[in-house]
């Protein structure tokens, strides 16, 4: 059974700033804070991460280079590395780990093709998947959606082993993923840009999104390098497969955000048994034991 955090209906505020974030020009405001973000004038991106570590209160002693000094610019702090040791992956092969440092924003079973967002809101696997036919795999099934906040780490690692069978960009809008969107807008997670990732594991394809939002300046993996920017529109979502074989252990690192947002995990029916423990609004980390894998 799935629990809903208190608060979870949309406020009158959340509504308003949904209603303003659809006003602004969200590709180009994302594209130009890429560029920013890329400055390599020292006392301008000194200032800009020291803004930032203030705002969002980051542990950078977490990171692999912990002195501000030694990024070249805001974009490489923002993607930075953790320390090499720092988190650790499950013993036990047959548990599924977490892909990101965030907090859970939803987990629990695929009804009827349909995955939970917020209360009173839900959203179809094959609008998220844009290929109905994908779909199916899953229907039945579980997911869990990961939100990464501001102060997060933004890489994002393999949650179990598995083989690359195919990816698609898929455009669309950049709201923001906060929870206040979340709670306000419909099918978000499907109206928003997106790179969908299918492998195929030990209990069957696993489904990995890595879905965009204002101010994510890009997405990256490491199989297609940079995918955004730029934001496209007119382009139909088309799943590829790569030229060579793609196989990540895991815990490998398979793609990154420049700016944060959110992931979302799909698993095919009876293949996965979510930790009891884990709740809605819950902080997770990279590498904590989010399921065991039955098959």
């Amino acid at each position: 059974m799935m629990r809903q955090p208190k608060g979870s209906e949309a406020t009158l505020g959340d509504r308003l700033f949904a209603a303003f974030q659809s006003l602004l020009p969200t590709r180009a405001l994302s594209a130009f804070m890429f560029r920013v973000a890329q400055v390599r004038s020292r006392p301008f991106k000194s200032a800009l991460i020291r803004w930032f570590l203030h705002k969002y209160a980051v542990n950078l002693d977490e990171a692999e280079q912990p002195g501000i000094a030694g990024y070249e610019h805001f974009n490489a702090f923002f993607t930075r590395a953790l320390k090499p040791g720092l988190r650790t992956q499950p013993a036990a092969p047959n548990l599924l780990s977490c892909p990101v440092d965030g907090a859970i924003s939803q987990l629990g079973p695929i009804r009827q093709g349909l995955l939970v967002q917020a209360k009173g809101h839900s959203y179809s696997a094959a609008d998220l998947l844009a290929d109905e036919e994908l779909a199916k795999n899953f229907y039945g099934g579980s997911f869990a959606t990961i939100y990464l906040a501001p102060h997060d780490y933004h890489r994002v690692h393999m949650p179990c082993t598995g083989r690359l069978r195919s990816w698609a960009y898929v455009p669309g809008r950049l709201f923001s993923v906060n929870p206040s969107t979340a709670r306000s807008v419909p099918g978000l997670f499907a109206r928003n840009e997106r790179m969908v990732a299918i492998f195929d594991t030990a209990f069957g394809p696993l489904a990995l999104v890595m879905v965009g939002a204002i101010i994510v300046g890009g997405i990256e993996t490491v199989w297609n390098g940079r995918l955004t920017p730029p934001h496209r529109r007119n382009v139909l979502p088309t799943y590829y497969q790569t030229m060579h074989t793609v196989l990540l252990q895991r815990g490998a690192e398979l793609g990154r955000f420049h700016m944060g947002s959110t992931v979302i995990l799909l698993a095919p029916p009876g293949a996965l048994e979510w930790n009891r423990n884990l709740a809605p609004g819950q902080e997770v980390r990279l590498g904590q034991e989010l399921a065991t894998m039955l098959k």
